[in-house]
């Protein structure tokens, strides 16, 4: 297997989903230090804060609004063109967000929000990449969720979402293969990132025993990514509980998650 410099330097660019925190960032962040020269372009509603340093194209787009790609595609692409010549590009996917609640709280425009950003733009701007990937090899890396494997009561959208992603991610692998693209499904559990804010919860609430550094989840995709794996769990207690979820009946699983995800709320 090629380090992740060696790996890395097979790309002439890197389009990302939500780089300006969480996951999307560090991702941002460990590719400029394997790759001082690759082209990243970030695709999200706020510009990273350190942008200029690591030398991002950064692209303002809200990924919720269904006509935001087709707007922003030409220019995205005529950056890759221009500067990517005819080497591999590299599309992260990692943009999504989730809610806690019965549904539909906190409200049913948060929920639809939720599916247009966790599924229909990684849709989108999968397709919309698509032929540039073909004409010049590349790969594809989704950010699931351990969420995936079972149902989630609590965060019921969400985990769905995710479970769209983790098998559409599979079957995409299967489609190009032989063409050149690698698929790659990244399921991390909990993170210490802004989703636990933005979904209503506290950090560190109850989700310790799974909890995992962000610059963890993102080496161990790189390195799945450069052994050319189709999936990766990240965490051996995160691999138990997919493993369990994958198994038992899911009327059992989704009895058993809401009792479990129910200790993630906080006085609120």
């Amino acid at each position: 297997m090629p380090s992740l410099s060696e790996y890395l330097h097979s790309f002439a660019a890197v389009v990302v989903t939500g780089g300006s925190s969480g996951i999307g960032k560090s991702f941002i962040s460990h590719i400029r230090k394997l790759d001082p020269e690759i082209l990243i372009c970030n695709l999200s509603r706020r510009c990273p804060d350190n942008a200029d340093e690591l030398k991002v194209r950064h692209f303002p787009c809200d990924l919720a609004q269904s006509d935001v790609l087709a707007r922003i595609m030409p220019e995205l692409e005529a950056a890759l063109l221009a500067n990517a010549q005819s080497a591999r590009i590299l599309l992260l996917n990692n943009s999504g967000f989730g809610s806690y609640g019965i549904f539909p709280e906190p409200n049913l425009g948060h929920q639809l929000e939720m599916i247009d950003v966790n599924v229909r733009a990684v849709v989108d701007l999968t397709g919309r990449l698509l032929p540039l990937l073909r004409a010049r090899g590349g790969a594809i890396v989704n950010i699931a969720s351990t969420a995936a494997f079972q149902p989630t009561p609590w965060m019921a959208t969400y985990g769905a979402t995710k479970a769209f992603v983790l098998n559409w991610s599979l079957a995409l692998q299967e489609d190009l293969r032989g063409t050149g693209i690698q698929v790659l499904a990244v399921c991390p559990g909990p993170t210490a990132t802004e989703f636990f804010r933005r979904a209503g919860l506290a950090e560190g609430n109850g989700a310790d025993f799974l909890s995992q550094p962000v610059d963890e989840v993102v080496l161990s995709a790189l390195r799945a990514l450069a052994a050319g794996r189709t999936q990766i769990v990240i965490g051996w207690k995160n691999k138990l509980g997919a493993i369990a979820g994958s198994i038992f009946p899911k009327p059992w699983v989704a009895r058993i998650a809401r009792r479990a995800i129910a200790r993630y709320r906080l006085g609120r």
